[in-house]
């Protein structure tokens, strides 16, 4: 039903937050390690939630994450681990961490969460440990791939600045820099890509 909220921040309360959005306020429970960096009263926030209904109790959930709520529905697909027991893991552990910790059959980490005992920690590793494994290997590599786009963005951006200091337009600059980016092996040497951007610029005279 729900995917996200995007709103400001009511209020924050021992567990969870006051949502305005549109002028409907949302109460969501989020993990611990979350609330301190939750924005003052007033502040913007975009929560990715999830609503679990239990006879009269309808509870979202929200994570300041994708990967966060992901191992959220993955854990609480185990026996005997219910939402407060999942959202106690991620209170200690972020998504990528509970996710070595299962795949890894880590029981000092897994039964150091309140709620989480010797019993329940085998149970859980015999249940996610190969599917935690992949998810954890993906959760590297995805970010592995944000760093590099990062990288290469501010790259980019330094190469176009560094460009219309040099005197070139805007529009001009921001050719060179995509196309010494495209070419270059390493795109993240801001030195080298400003010497090929103005290769490309020099071969065809300033705008």
């Amino acid at each position: 039903m729900f995917a996200h909220l995007n709103g400001t921040v009511a209020r924050i309360e021992a567990n969870s937050v006051v949502l305005d959005v549109n002028g409907v306020g949302y109460r969501v429970v989020v993990p611990v390690s979350a609330l301190s960096t939750l924005p003052e009263p007033g502040g913007r926030v975009m929560l990715h939630v999830t609503m679990i209904v239990r006879e009269d109790d309808f509870t979202l959930y929200g994570f300041l994450s994708p990967a966060d709520l992901q191992v959220f529905q993955i854990v609480t697909g185990v026996t005997g681990v219910g939402p407060k027991v999942a959202l106690s893991m991620l209170s200690v552990m972020d998504a990528g961490e509970l996710a070595r910790s299962i795949a890894s059959n880590d029981v000092r980490a897994l039964t150091g969460v309140p709620g989480v005992g010797p019993k329940l920690a085998q149970r859980i590793f015999l249940e996610l440990g190969e599917r935690m494994a992949e998810f954890s290997f993906t959760h590297r590599v995805d970010a592995a791939v944000s760093g590099t786009k990062a990288s290469e963005n501010a790259a980019y951006e330094d190469v176009v600045e560094a460009l219309i200091n040099l005197g070139y337009s805007r529009p001009d600059s921001r050719k060179a820099a995509e196309r010494a980016i495209a070419n270059a092996a390493d795109k993240s040497n801001t030195g080298i890509l400003i010497r090929d951007a103005l290769n490309l610029l020099s071969s065809r005279g300033r705008s």
